[in-house]
């Protein structure tokens, strides 16, 4: 792999606060999901990496450059905060051609990308809209237009599907898609794991500041399956369910609740598991409503792997 992006024992604090540490790391084309549950240091790492942060130890570079204070590199760079920062009285076309011409475009050309931007992220129809009338999902697909509208090589995208409804995360992972398809390296970060599943195979794990592992999803799947797995189950009588599946070899631990009508299974064989709760409701013994995981998320990753 040909690193695009390339960290050295890069390290942050803030006084007395860690954000970073020593962390390493090679990133290439396409795209690499970071993920971390809040505080992990997500964010800063991305700030470093767009030279909005000086390391405090250790070294960025992007394209074999250091990031830090090289202007003629940012023109290469895309990114895509967390948080809005909107000037609600523009509208859409108005608040990306500004951002444009910010940059050293002219009038004319910043115009005409800003629109081949908003029709990227299908918001053509919208470009006329005042900004405080635009939906999350909106504003999302606009910051992700401001992104990408000087065409830039290296997108760095910052909790891009956070507080999304469905339909809207699934129309971003599909513009993102697109762009991976164009030929960017993108970095995205999200605390789900399913979102970046959605997304890439390849991921790094942050933890306190620090790489607690990195790899693809199948890797970090097997660090998951030597932990026991819980299985919550919604049907019209759990204990009769629970009942069928308490003697399985397969089952190590049975709980009731929190809502009515539900019961939790723990599992370390979930193939075995689910082979015999499908065969219970093929027979009809149990009309099942719902089937979740409620460890099945980041959370519980990094709770297995910290040993928390």
């Amino acid at each position: 792999m040909t690193a695009v992006i390339r960290t050295q024992g890069l390290s942050k604090w803030y006084g007395n606060v860690l954000g970073l540490s020593d962390v390493t790391l090679e990133i290439g084309a396409g795209i690499t999901g970071l993920l971390g549950p809040n505080g992990a240091g997500k964010s800063t790492f991305m700030k470093l990496v767009t030279g909005q942060l000086k390391p405090s130890l250790g070294r960025v570079e992007i394209l074999d450059r250091p990031v830090w204070n090289n202007t003629a590199l940012f023109a290469r760079i895309g990114f895509c905060p967390e948080q809005d920062a909107f000037y609600d009285e523009l509208t859409g076309g108005e608040f990306v051609t500004r951002l444009l011409e910010l940059q050293g475009f002219s009038r004319a050309e910043a115009e005409e990308r800003a629109g081949k931007a908003l029709r990227f992220v299908e918001l053509a129809a919208e470009k006329d809209r005042l900004l405080r009338g635009y939906s999350r999902g909106m504003r999302q697909r606009l910051k992700i237009a401001q992104t990408i509208a000087h065409d830039p090589d290296i997108l760095i995208l910052d909790e891009p599907l956070n507080g999304l409804d469905p339909l809207s995360k699934r129309k971003i992972i599909r513009l993102i898609r697109d762009l991976r398809d164009a030929g960017r390296t993108i970095l995205v970060s999200s605390h789900v794991l399913p979102e970046i599943e959605a997304l890439t195979r390849s991921i790094v794990l942050l933890h306190h500041g620090k790489i607690l592992a990195q790899g693809d999803v199948p890797y970090i799947r097997e660090l998951i399956d030597k932990h026991p797995h819980k299985v919550a189950v919604t049907c019209a009588d759990p204990r009769t369910l629970a009942a069928g599946l308490l003697g399985q070899p397969s089952v190590l631990n049975v709980q009731f609740g929190p809502e009515a009508g539900t019961v939790v299974f723990e599992t370390r064989d979930r193939d075995a598991f689910f082979g015999r709760l499908t065969r219970l409701i093929a027979e009809g013994a149990q009309d099942v409503e719902e089937i979740t995981s409620p460890d099945d998320n980041l959370q519980a990753v990094f709770d297995y792997l910290v040993g928390t």
